[in-house]
């Protein structure tokens, strides 16, 4: 019985780990991982979740969950956003939040480039510093979903053999 609640719990965190990719108010990687862990725990880390897998998927979920704070930002440096646009995307990205997902894309760019505009008044200047935001919010979700998935993907396995 305890076999089986394992792996429920283990399948709703993998989940919701994979939504977490997309939405900021949940820690995909790191729900995964638990997921995955919980499921190696009630099967013994017998294969293919072995310690070795387990202590690799947590240093990468480690990497991951530190990397994604800093891509946005590296994003809209590269493209000139100064401290104001990354202000006005984390306000825009908040605000998306109540939207959907794709709502927090548009909102970070939106938000990066009406507060760029507003203290530049450089159009241009303003639509490349919501490009880097949005290019750097893009690469860190799917960093994050290709770890998720590969998790989900040795959960699946575990859960059939």
């Amino acid at each position: 019985m305890f076999y089986y609640i394992g792996l429920v719990i283990g399948a709703i965190l993998i989940l919701l780990g994979l939504l977490g990719s997309f939405l900021p108010v949940l820690p995909g990687p790191p729900l995964s991982f638990i997921g995955l862990f919980l499921v190696a725990l009630v099967r013994n880390f017998s294969p293919p979740l072995t310690p070795t897998l387990i202590i690799v998927m947590l240093i990468v979920t480690i990497a991951v969950a530190t990397v994604d704070y800093f891509i946005p930002l590296l994003g809209a440096k590269k493209y000139g956003a100064s401290r104001w646009a990354i202000y006005g995307s984390m306000g825009g990205m908040i605000i998306g939040l109540f939207f959907s997902p794709f709502g927090m894309l548009l909102g970070a760019f939106v938000g990066a480039v009406l507060v760029e505009w507003i203290v530049t008044r450089k159009e241009k200047h303003a639509l490349k510093a919501g490009w880097g935001i949005f290019v750097g919010s893009i690469f860190g979700m799917a960093l994050k979903l290709g770890v998720s998935a590969v998790m989900a993907y040795y959960f699946l396995v575990a859960a059939i053999n």
